[in-house]
């Protein structure tokens, strides 16, 4: 954004920034409640828009903790088509539950996965539906609040740090920084491959956490793309070398185009928004690029890419014989994997919560 841009959106940050300090205060002086449950509730959070990586470490948190708990995950449905509580099914649209619930009931099918706008009602449905269950994951609820989760996590972007950005519209940030006090664990991801000890110290010294936080570092690590439709006999992975197009709809394509670079000769990209529902006029357009590429030419998308893609009747024999998807998977930086999960397994069982020092 320009100079003039920010100039004329300072306006309405001030303003949104009012409304939400407004709510804030409402939950903190107790006119709104918030309710906590008797099993332990983990959210998983960030406050700024776009893409932190909810979903990648939410299904690491699955791996962790599935096996110790009964684990269950809520999210709101981002960009469903449907409304209030919906409890997931292997076979459930994405525009019946939104795609990354339908990412994480495909790759995890024994998990109960719902969606609910409002969290407290969430949680108390799904518990019914499930009894079982005696660990709740919330995908993207730290500025709920009517919900008060044992652990709070938040995310941020290491190539979008909070500290140097400023509230909608002006910015991306969705709340204020200060309210990152409210949780008990930051971690920064997307962190480069070659970060340094001086990278690690200057990053921690803006963010400026209290002694009751713990800060942990994540990078992806990019898998080897695989078929989508591998019914069409296709090698179980793609060939290193081979041309591909590179089709996106999310938040930040950039990392997923670069790593494909790394391994594959991108020949073409196709970029869309956000949760982009692809439509057959996206597909043909594909089709006509790879009409004048080498008959090997793959097409791969990322895996959130490849929920709303699969199970269309619609796309060619030959389109689905080209398609790969290739997923990402959480890595803990400094060899902190078992720190973490030390410390969630410690919050978890015994509701351990550190005095929260709020900043005047």
């Amino acid at each position: 954004m320009g100079l003039l841009g920010k100039i004329l959106a300072a306006p309405l940050a001030w303003i949104y920034g009012g409304v939400i300090d407004i709510r804030h205060k409402l939950f903190d002086w107790g006119v709104l409640k918030s309710r906590e449950f008797d099993i332990p509730v983990i959210c998983v959070g960030n406050i700024t828009v776009g893409g932190t990586g909810k979903t990648p470490h939410t299904e690491r948190l699955i791996e962790m903790l599935d096996g110790e708990f009964k684990v269950a995950v809520l999210s709101r449905g981002y960009k469903r088509k449907t409304k209030g509580f919906v409890l997931a099914a292997v076979n459930s649209s994405f525009k019946k539950i939104g795609d990354e619930p339908k990412q994480i009931k495909l790759k995890y099918p024994h998990i109960p996965v719902a969606v609910c706008e409002k969290r407290v009602e969430g949680i108390e449905k799904l518990r019914s539906a499930h009894p079982e269950v005696n660990l709740i994951i919330l995908d993207d609820a730290f500025q709920h609040r009517y919900v008060e989760p044992w652990v709070n996590i938040v995310l941020m972007d290491y190539n979008c740090p909070v500290y140097d950005d400023y509230l909608l519209p002006m910015g991306r940030l969705r709340d204020r920084r200060a309210q990152i006090a409210r949780a008990q664990i930051v971690i920064v991801t997307k962190c480069p491959d070659d970060m340094k000890p001086l990278d690690y110290r200057i990053m921690s010294k803006h963010l400026d956490l209290y002694p009751y936080q713990s800060l942990y570092f994540t990078r992806f690590a990019s898998q080897v793309p695989v078929p989508l439709y591998p019914a069409f006999g296709q090698e179980p992975t793609l060939k290193r070398g081979t041309p591909v197009v590179a089709m996106a709809g999310i938040a930040n394509p950039k990392r997923f185009v670069e790593d494909l670079r790394k391994d594959y000769d991108v020949v073409r990209t196709f970029i869309f928004g956000d949760h982009y529902t692809f439509k057959m006029r996206d597909i043909h357009a594909v089709e006509a690029a790879l009409a004048s590429l080498p008959a090997e030419t793959a097409v791969v998308v990322t895996e959130k890419d490849a929920v709303r893609l699969m199970n269309s009747r619609k796309i060619s024999d030959d389109f689905k014989r080209r398609l790969y998807y290739s997923s990402i998977r959480v890595e803990f930086l400094e060899n902190k994997e078992c720190d973490f999960h030390r410390q969630l397994d410690q919050y978890v069982r015994e509701n351990q919560k550190y005095n929260m020092l709020h900043p005047e």
